[in-house]
């Protein structure tokens, strides 16, 4: 509120000698530092009163009071102007202080408070960078860890080359991110990376959640070890949404212990009770023809039948398909010698020298079949494979989907 300094209609007269004097409106105005007091009839300076410290060096403007009027209008020896001294004097430090004081911008509550909220926007774009780069890696199905990620390697992995990507497009992005972001708030550890895939992953599910609604379902289960030898089981919901449309969404994998029937139903319980999803609803169930999938007393579609027995079961077609024709041409002599033979060719085929020189005449006879117009151009067509192992089974081609999952 600054200085307190009242206009009176007559100040009190003192006696100095002969002569009466008496204080000054004026003075106000031309020493706004002033204030007075009635009581004492006395000036005190405001802000050496707040901010002077330790032992007051001119105790009748702090403590006593000042009221030698005689010596104000003394020419260059004025006590007001005495007593503001110069530029580094205690009054025009105790100054300094009331100015800063009287900012409520500079009060350290606001202070705090401005710097709490630049660095809650420079957190949030640095998270915002990370999630960005975490959803673009998993929709295209890459590897968010590199093999080194040391500051001295030449590749950090996808994860962090994606930040510095977005870093050298953006100034902003890049004035708050690795290096240069606080270490206990780089948002890039794997924790964070699985938390965010995590919510991710969970906000996909909700959705599909969403579109089931009310209406009748069907599961379609099948399990597989990974590249760490852990066994999971894929689920997959078959339904029909609201709009009438046939919908089939892969839901999630589920790491179970054993492929018994009791531990597979006992998982996909729990993930149908997590989602609200209700048993007597189920009105299908899609699954290979192994015993513990299709056995009629003991077998997984036989537990879910005793819950709802308007959950059919139907053997997959594929793996149907599949079973028919590894048995048939097991049957065929010239079947058989052209997959063993084909087996040895590859063994032969695969070393690394070969499989170049093998590219490279693949190459010289795509280009030759373009020249002569034999083959058709187009986007992605005419591509160099690799030779692949032939097997008995479909599920080697499912082990190898789910091993590059993240």
């Amino acid at each position: 509120m600054g200085p307190y300094q009242p206009m009176l209609s007559e100040y009190p007269r003192s006696e100095f000698g002969k002569q009466q004097r008496r204080f000054q409106y004026s003075w106000f105005k031309k020493f706004p530092w002033l204030e007075y007091s009635p009581s004492k009839d006395a000036v005190f300076c405001f802000p050496c009163y707040l901010f002077e410290s330790g032992k007051s060096q001119q105790s009748a403007f702090t403590v006593e009071g000042f009221k030698s009027w005689k010596h104000v209008n003394d020419g260059g020896k004025c006590a007001f102007l005495s007593h503001e001294g110069g530029s580094n004097s205690v009054h025009n430090t105790s100054s300094n202080l009331v100015v800063d004081l009287m900012n409520v911008t500079r009060h350290i509550d606001k202070v705090m408070n401005r710097e709490s909220s630049e660095q809650i926007q420079k957190n949030r774009l640095r998270l915002t960078a990370t999630i960005e780069s975490v959803r673009w890696l998993s929709l295209q199905a890459c590897a968010l860890r590199g093999h080194d990620e040391s500051l001295d390697s030449q590749n950090r992995g996808n994860f962090i080359e994606m930040l510095k990507l977005l870093g050298k497009w953006n100034d902003s992005i890049a004035n708050v991110i690795l290096e240069k972001a606080p270490g206990n708030a780089k948002y890039t550890s794997p924790e964070v990376q699985k938390e965010i895939l995590h919510i991710i992953g969970n906000r996909v599910r909700n959705k599909i959640r969403d579109e089931i609604g009310d209406s009748k379902f069907c599961i379609l289960v099948d399990e597989a070890k990974d590249i760490s030898n852990k066994e999971q089981m894929a689920i997959i919901f078959r339904f029909v949404d609201v709009n009438g449309v046939l919908r089939e969404r892969f839901f999630q994998i589920v790491h179970v212990n054993d492929t018994t029937a009791a531990t597979l139903k006992k998982e996909i319980c729990n993930v149908l009770t997590r989602y609200n999803l209700e048993i007597n609803n189920m009105r299908g169930q899609g699954y290979d023809g192994a015993s513990n999938m299709s056995g009629i007393f003991n077998g997984l579609q036989a537990l879910f039948l005793k819950d709802c027995p308007y959950a059919y079961y139907v053997h997959c077609f594929a793996h149907r398909l599949q079973l028919a024709l590894v048995t048939a041409a097991e049957k065929e002599i010239s079947i058989w010698l052209f997959f063993s033979n084909l087996t040895t060719i590859i063994n032969l085929m695969t070393s690394s020298k070969r499989n170049t020189e093998l590219q490279s005449a693949q190459a010289n006879e795509i280009a030759r079949s373009i020249a002569d117009g034999e083959r058709e151009l187009g986007r992605g067509a005419n591509q160099i494979g690799n030779l692949q192992r032939p097997g008995t089974t479909q599920k080697l081609s499912l082990d190898r989907k789910i091993s590059k999952l993240p």
